[in-house]
This record gives C-alpha cells, structure tokens and sequence, in this order.
C-alpha cells in the first residue's frame, strides 16, 4: 500500500479515535538532544507533532517488526523502539513520569499487526473451546445398551435355547412334578388355612361342596363357601371376648 504525505496528513488529523495522546521526549538523530514533541497513536502509526495544535505531523513511525523495551538514558523514564536489521535506526523516547513510560510501552507493544493476529487466533481457539464445551452439555447422555443374554449353561435345540430343569429346582432343592408326558406340572397350590385350637374350638360348619363343576352359579358357589368365613369370623370374636 502506497501512502504520499498529504493522506497521512489528513489521517493523523483526522477524528477518527487514537489509541493513546501525550507529549513525549524524543532523542535526535543527529543531535543527542531531546525535543519535547506531541505524540498521537493510530493503530500501528505514531504520529509526532511540533505541537499540540499542529495540523501536519512532523514524522510518523510504523510500528511493524519492532520491539519497544525500557532503555539507559540521560533522560529519565526512557524506553527504546528498536527494529530488525543493522541499518534500521532506533528511537528513543522518554516520558514524564513513570505511569505515563508504562501506559506508552504498553499501548506501542500492542500496536502491531502480528500482536493483533496473535490475539485474534487466541480468541478463536478459546471460542472453538466454548462452543464444543456447550455442545458437549447439550447433547443427552444415553446409557449403553444392556444386551440380553440366554443362560449359558441351558441346551439348545435346533438353534434355540430350551429351559432346563437344572435351572428350574424349587427353593428347598427339589425339581418340580412332570407329567407322565414329560411335562411341567405347576407346583402344588398352598394348604387351606385351618382354625386356631383354642380352649373351645370351634367346628367347621362347611362340609364338601355338593355341587358340580359347570351347573353352579357365581352366587350359589359365593353363598356355600361364605359359610367358612363366618365360621373363622365368630371363632375370632368369641376369642376376643365380644361375642
């Protein structure tokens, strides 16, 4: 980019925003003495002016491929910006107080173009950071897959597991009935309760069921085996004492 005298004039006095004001002591190139000039920063230019009110700047420094770091000088609060290369001269400047040398060291260190790549590809990679740390929240955690497997100590028959009466024995160790055919039977139904033996027992009033299977209605089956019931009902209040 080609850049004549009168646009970095006209940049330099613009109103676009500076990054940093101030006077500044400048050592000579010829002359070892200082002149006190009036700096302004706009992005990786410095700028210097004779004054604060002048409308052309005396010189401007490109800040690309330099280092700014504190120096020895006649003057106090000095600092130094160097560049690459024998022939490439050095500017030495020096401020009027402390706070004010390390506000300039600061804000010309960052001036450059690579400072400024560096600070874009950190910002980059710490975006990528926080977007795979999102998409890591986001997604559902599924729990693995639980795959359901036969016993592997049952027999097989043409391919297909057949329960086997090894894994099939009752609690007390006995392998439940088959039938003459070889099959299961299921187990045998619990005994029917029977009444406490008290002082006076209480006998049972339902004989056998004189009905057959499939000529009984609900109601008839309700009635006959209610009696039994009622039998356990008045044994318990009789031994309660309330009848």
């Amino acid at each position: 980019m080609k850049l004549n005298e009168r646009s970095l004039a006209f940049y330099a006095t613009c109103d676009s925003p500076a990054d940093n004001t101030g006077f500044l002591y400048k050592k000579g190139e010829r002359h070892t003495a200082y002149h006190r000039r009036w700096f302004v920063l706009k992005g990786n230019m410095l700028f210097y002016f004779e004054d604060r009110d002048s409308r052309e700047p005396v010189g401007v420094i490109i800040l690309e491929g330099c280092t700014v770091e504190l120096c020895e000088a006649t003057e106090e609060f000095a600092f130094a910006i160097r560049f690459a290369g024998a022939r490439s001269r050095t500017y030495i400047l020096a401020a009027d107080s402390q706070p004010a040398m390390e506000a300039w060291v600061k804000a010309l260190s960052r001036a450059s173009f690579d400072y400024m790549r560096l600070v874009v590809r950190e910002l980059e990679q710490q975006l990528e950071q926080m977007r795979l740390g999102s998409r890591r929240r986001t997604e559902p955690l599924v729990p693995p897959r639980r795959e359901r497997s036969l016993p592997s100590s049952g027999s097989k028959e043409n391919g297909c597991a057949v329960w086997s009466q090894e894994s099939c024995s009752l609690p007390n160790g006995t392998l439940p009935r088959t039938s003459h055919e070889g099959a299961l039977r299921p187990p045998p139904l619990p005994p029917r309760r029977k009444p406490s033996l008290g002082s006076s027992p209480v006998p049972l009033l339902v004989p056998e069921t004189p009905f057959t299977p499939g000529t009984t209605t609900f109601s008839q089956l309700h009635d006959w085996y209610g009696q039994e019931i009622l039998a356990l009902r008045r044994e318990w209040l009789e031994s309660r004492g309330q009848l």
